[in-house]
């Protein structure tokens, strides 16, 4: 190799160009680390109305480091993540001192039990709210399907003047409804938003004139429902008497599909 003048020039070529790239790698790592680019703004946009000034202070003075090309982006966005009411939050540089957060809040839907909040994504996140919100129940895979019927069981029954304050789904994925008038309503497991939409229409028509009086619908049956309500005005809860009601009909109740 020594006496071959061609190969040592090609090592002396490779040698002095690796050096020239450290140099410059050397020279960048340097410059960017001095203190010529700081970060002079912050801007923080999206709809908020939980995530506080003070929050965001705080994560400033404690996540926040480093100058305009220094900062880590992505601890920057964990930290702002781990706000209670922030759903995403994107970060990025705007050049040559801005730093832009755009935070995406959640919005709650319901409770999830005592434990969590619903968003309306049918997501749980954990928040404190005084916010009058409904109440869900269900197995821990059932949050978002939760969410989904809710919206179709609260349209149906807004026609009725009720609006939904409770709803359950049991683990064999049966529903349940409790409205703000104190009434419980079994829709079961088949054609569920069918047999709420027949309620409906014969609540308007015949049970509303009853008051408060109905405080528990069966809609399980295959052909109508049934309905629980006192005999007098003055009965305690063990009196309560079903009632089987039909579109323009009611009689005694026989027994309910358990579906």
């Amino acid at each position: 190799m020594w006496d071959k003048p061609q190969a040592l020039n090609w090592v002396a070529n490779l040698l002095y160009a690796s050096a020239f790239v450290m140099f410059l790698y050397g020279l960048l790592f340097v410059v960017i680390h001095l203190p010529i680019f700081p970060l002079r703004e912050l801007k923080v946009d999206g709809e908020m109305s939980h995530v506080t000034r003070e929050q965001v202070k705080l994560i400033v003075g404690r996540y926040i480091q480093g100058n305009f090309f220094t900062l880590d982006l992505e601890k920057t966005r964990d930290a702002f993540e781990k706000l209670p009411w922030a759903r995403n939050v994107s970060v990025r540089r705007r050049w040559p001192d801005k730093l832009e957060v755009v935070i995406e809040e959640h919005k709650e839907l319901a409770r999830w039990g005592n434990i969590a909040l619903v968003n309306t994504y049918g997501e749980l996140f954990h928040a404190a709210s005084d916010s009058d919100l409904p109440v869900f129940f269900g197995p821990g895979d059932g949050v978002r399907e939760v969410a989904e019927y809710y919206s179709t069981y609260s349209r149906v029954l807004g026609a009725t003047g009720m609006k939904v304050e409770e709803l359950a789904l049991s683990p064999r994925r049966a529903w349940q409804i409790k409205t703000d008038k104190g009434l419980v309503i079994e829709l079961g497991r088949e054609q569920m938003e069918l047999r709420l939409e027949k309620f409906a229409r014969v609540y308007q028509n015949t049970l509303a004139g009853l008051g408060g009086n109905v405080k528990y619908a069966d809609l399980r049956y295959p052909n109508g429902f049934a309905v629980r309500r006192p005999l007098a005005s003055k009965v305690t809860p063990a009196k309560l008497q079903p009632v089987k009601a039909i579109p323009g009909k009611v009689e005694p109740a026989g027994k309910a599909e358990q579906t």
